[in-house]
């Protein structure tokens, strides 16, 4: 990758993270904050703290972002602080500008309606800052710094704050808030999850048979994918073969079966779903082409 391509990932990341930012904000404020639904994490301790002492949301995530920052770069080193900087400063100037372009407007008070988009704009706006690489910031940091120097796994961490964040926010909402907050939680995890994968999940496909060379050349020349071939040995009658292993799009698999039978009816195919690939011919060019 020469200096020009380096730059425009760096920027096409930057914007990457400022959308994400900023469709976070606008989830939270649209739909986590009129329906006053329990959350977790930086904007649940936010909501804590607005509580007690009446201060906006905004200035409380971002004086929290502001302490996190500190600890990171104590100890967790520039590299961290550099790439979590940008989510912690975005996300709570985006949560205030919304608060002051729409004011007291409630799109819904329905609270399934709110828990659901809440749910689904959170985790995407999550999803697209993971797949960068970069960090969102605030509660991130205390699991990461346990897990440097305690070797504490991180995700355990963050359900740990997320519990107590959503414990605390539950000695003053009724049982509903709560369950919704549940619900919040799990929609916003699934849709990050996926969103983090998406566009890189194949389908890993073995071939078991007796023509495997021509199998193996199908794959190369008319599919236009990769094949490794793997020896064998049959259990029942112990017959040597070879196994075509081969990773393909979706919209491939039903070629490359119907084919497959066609060059021999008795073949054995295993297919299953892998969530990511890399290497040539994925997120790496081809150094070469079939014929």
């Amino acid at each position: 990758m020469n200096l020009t391509e380096k730059r425009k990932e760096q920027i096409a990341s930057v914007l990457i993270i400022c959308l994400g930012n900023i469709l976070n904000a606008f989830s939270a404020r649209v739909f986590l904050l009129p329906a006053d639904l329990v959350a977790g994490g930086t904007t649940g301790i936010g909501l804590i703290l607005q509580r007690i002492t009446g201060i906006p949301l905004s200035s409380l995530v971002l004086a929290f972002n502001i302490i996190m920052l500190v600890l990171a770069y104590i100890f967790l080193g520039k590299k961290y602080t550099f790439s979590a900087i940008l989510s912690s400063f975005m996300y709570p100037i985006a949560l205030e500008f919304f608060n002051q372009i729409l004011g007291d407007y409630v799109l819904t008070d329905n609270l399934i309606l709110c828990t659901l988009f809440a749910g689904i704009g959170i985790g995407i706006s999550l999803g697209m800052i993971i797949r960068t690489g970069a960090s969102t910031g605030g509660v991130d940091v205390p699991p990461l710094i346990l897990n440097k120097y305690f070797r504490f796994p991180v995700s355990v961490g963050l359900y740990i704050i997320d519990f107590f964040v959503i414990l605390g926010q539950a000695l003053y909402q009724p049982v509903d808030k709560v369950l919704y907050a549940i619900l919040y939680v799990i929609i916003y995890t699934l849709v990050m999850n996926k969103l983090i994968v998406s566009g890189t999940s194949r389908i890993a496909v073995q071939i078991i048979s007796k023509h495997s060379d021509e199998i193996r050349n199908f794959v190369l020349r008319q599919i236009d994918r990769g094949a490794t071939i793997i020896p064998v040995q049959g259990g029942y009658l112990n017959q040597q073969l070879n196994m075509v292993l081969t990773v393909i799009s979706n919209r491939e698999l039903v070629q490359l079966e119907k084919n497959v039978h066609l060059i021999d009816p008795e073949s054995f195919i295993i297919v299953s779903q892998v969530q990511e690939v890399q290497g040539r011919g994925f997120n790496l060019d081809k150094h070469w082409k079939p014929e």
